[in-house]
């Protein structure tokens, strides 16, 4: 959500930075519903005065037995104009709040202009592409060979888009889920949280889902959403909620199944385990000073990177442009890691900065210990990992010519000391 006040302040500068979102100008639409709102406060707040006087001159004129028709006739005009005002003041607000809902957050400074992913920008690269001498294969052809990782059957159970794992290759899900939370719970400070996987409707809202987005999520019938990434339980732990400063920054991690319908994603990656409808992914999630967010954001983005490292996947680091960022970002950085069964790199984590942006929605903030006034937090989430990429990532890296995968070293102690997933 936007700050009105900054949009009085300067509308140019705030069309500027939807423009280079790709959004039309808004500025002009907002802040004339912003003054028929206020002025049908200040009308109502009128009304409501000259009621109040009116009590008062009806009782002073009673008492000095003056006539009191008049007066009377104007309490009945104005009992029938409040109830209007009050209509009037509640729609333009609702309408007001609707349009800025819709909007995207603004990009930071320093985010490259451009309009799709053709814009990114390449930040660094890690870690050395291997070189084979048998034909690689793809993920999915690696596990349907070994009998681990099932399509056919999923599609039966529930339709495409869902896989469903075996023996090993089950136990290397959970292996990795265990082996990230480890990690950022034990050397990285992170608090390690199990959330509800199942969220209301102003939870969805207040980390941005809603209302934009409500045709790519999974709806209960009793209104209720499957989560589409953990971000959204992590982030409401902070909402309706004042914290003192010294209590931030705050971390949290997760392991969760994710949902997602991927409405806008026919014909792309129909096969394999790059898209699908539930996914597990381990999130990190930062509730933090706005004075500090940069760096958290940096901080947080070495530690996704902190993962593949130790698994020995090759990656690159991106940074976004303005256009291909989402809804809720002011900076992104896209972890890339390289899948040589497709010959290119693909997104496995973002990690991204929300300024205020979600704690307007939450209505999240902290008390300064100086000064006056409540500040609204500064929030930032990233993947640390999608375990299913990850795993893609391992089973294309990993493979071996007789068709087996070797078990990351760090990995070995979360699956029982297994090196090696026979052909």
């Amino acid at each position: 959500m936007h700050d009105l006040k900054s949009i009085r302040d300067d509308p140019a500068a705030f069309d500027r930075g939807l423009a280079r979102r790709g959004v039309a100008p808004q500025a002009e639409a907002l802040l004339a519903l912003d003054v028929a709102r206020r002025d049908t406060q200040t009308a109502l707040q009128e009304v409501q005065a000259r009621r109040n006087a009116i009590s008062r001159e009806i009782g002073q004129a009673k008492a000095s037995g003056a006539p009191t028709d008049a007066l009377t006739a104007e309490v009945a005009s104005l009992k029938d104009r409040l109830p209007v005002l009050e209509a009037d003041e509640k729609r333009l607000g609702d309408d007001l709040e609707r349009l800025l809902a819709a909007l995207p957050n603004l990009p930071a400074d320093e985010v490259p202009d451009g309009a799709d992913e053709t814009g990114n920008v390449e930040v660094r690269r890690w870690g050395t592409l291997r070189a084979f001498n048998f034909p690689v294969r793809q993920h999915f052809e690696l596990g349907e060979a070994l009998g681990l990782m099932d399509f056919s059957t999923a599609a039966k159970l529930s339709g495409a888009r869902f896989v469903v794992l075996r023996g090993a290759l089950a136990h290397m899900e959970r292996a990795l889920g265990a082996f990230m939370l480890d990690l950022h719970a034990r050397e990285f400070g992170y608090t390690e949280i199990a959330p509800p996987v199942l969220v209301n409707s102003e939870t969805m809202f207040g980390t941005g889902q809603l209302p934009k987005f409500a045709d790519d999520q999974f709806r209960t019938t009793d209104g209720r959403w499957l989560v589409p990434t953990a971000e959204v339980p992590l982030t409401n732990l902070a909402a309706d909620t004042i914290l003192d400063e010294a209590a931030l920054p705050q971390r949290f991690t997760a392991f969760t199944p994710c949902f997602r319908l991927e409405a806008g994603a026919a014909g792309r990656d129909t096969r394999g385990m790059i898209r699908q409808h539930q996914f597990s992914k381990v999130e990190l999630v930062s509730i933090a000073h706005p004075d500090h967010s940069a760096a958290e954001h940096e901080r947080m983005t070495s530690i996704a990177e902190a993962v593949l490292q130790r698994l020995g996947l090759p990656y690159r680091v991106m940074l976004l442009c303005a256009g291909d960022m989402g809804f809720t970002a002011r900076k992104t950085y896209d972890l890339e890691v390289w899948l040589p069964g497709q010959g290119t790199y693909r997104e496995i984590s973002s990690c991204s900065v929300c300024g205020d942006f979600q704690a307007r929605r939450m209505k999240a903030r902290f008390r300064p210990a100086e000064g006056k006034g409540n500040r609204f937090v500064h929030t930032l989430n990233g993947s640390a990992l999608a375990v299913g990429r990850t795993m893609v990532a391992i089973l294309e890296n990993y493979q071996t010519g007789d068709g087996g995968i070797t078990v990351p070293d760090a990995l070995r102690p979360y699956m029982g000391g297994i090196d090696t997933i026979g052909a």
